[in-house]
């Protein structure tokens, strides 16, 4: 990554935190997923707007990477990279959720261009992209399957059937990419189902593990540069996040995995993304 695709990327990012704010609002009572949303954003900016072989102008072009959200409960700081992209107009990202609408709750195929599956049922993803990576190596394209899971996500005993499969079948177009904060709905991920050391795990099953700082698009971006290198396995990243990162009042809270924000708070929000620190 050049110094200059690092700028891109985190500028992107830092647009793309907007879009969500802006997407919850504060009016009418809506909720949205700020926490993961926010613990996701530079991994969605550097698979987006460095590493994948993505063409805005032609989302259906058979050569592409596929990006599978299977953390669907975030799909904000999807659409909100799609919108930076052109791929949906941004006036769309003002009707989420609303009856008709391109933009819902969970990423959906047949509404919203740029979606490779309607995901959100937790933990199918990983089975999604890995049938996906097969038949990609199938048809003998060089694409990638990139999936991004929760760490609470991690409680679904699928994920753990595509990651056997994926090993066996040796899948080196696979690339899985855990967001690694700590937090579920509920509270934290260690209390509810403590899935450990996930890196060992995801090593055990047959799987190249490599481990992230997520909020560092350098780290990410190497790391996903270096999956390319990986023959005969999958490639799992770890990336350790923060809940609701950027916006100082929502860190590390499990209260904003999911709820509405006030119009202080709203303005709060936009005023800390301002203040990126990495800007």
């Amino acid at each position: 990554m050049t110094p200059a695709q690092k700028k891109n990327v985190q500028n992107k990012v830092r647009l793309m935190r907007h879009h969500v704010i802006d997407m919850i609002g504060y009016k009418n009572g809506k909720v949205g997923h700020l926490g993961g949303s926010s613990s996701s954003a530079e991994i969605v900016g550097t698979l987006y707007f460095y590493k994948m072989n993505f063409n805005p102008e032609n989302t259906k072009d058979p050569c592409r990477d596929r990006f599978l959200l299977s953390k669907g409960h975030v799909a904000l700081i999807q659409y909100a990279a799609l919108a930076e992209l052109d791929v949906i107009d941004k006036a769309d990202l003002h009707h989420v959720k609303e009856y008709g609408a391109i933009l819902q709750g969970h990423p959906d195929m047949t509404k919203t261009p740029g979606v490779e599956a309607n995901t959100g049922s937790l933990g199918m993803g990983l089975s999604i992209g890995l049938g996906i990576a097969l038949g990609l190596r199938q048809d003998n394209y060089q694409s990638k399957a990139y999936v991004l899971i929760g760490d609470g996500e991690l409680a679904e005993g699928q994920i753990w059937e595509a990651a056997i499969a994926a090993s066996h079948y040796k899948t080196d177009n696979l690339v899985a990419i855990i967001d690694k904060n700590g937090l579920q709905a509920t509270g934290a991920v260690k209390d509810r189902l403590n899935s450990g050391d996930i890196s060992s795990k995801f090593a055990a099953f047959g799987w190249h593990t490599i481990e992230v700082d997520g909020h560092n698009v350098e780290q990410i971006a190497d790391a996903l540069d270096s999956a390319d290198n990986i023959t005969g396995k999958p490639v799992a990243i770890i990336a350790n996040t923060i809940k609701g990162k950027y916006i100082s009042f929502a860190e590390n809270q499990v209260s904003f995995h999911n709820g509405a924000l006030t119009q202080e708070e709203f303005n709060h929000a936009h005023a800390d993304i301002d203040n990126y620190a990495c800007i």
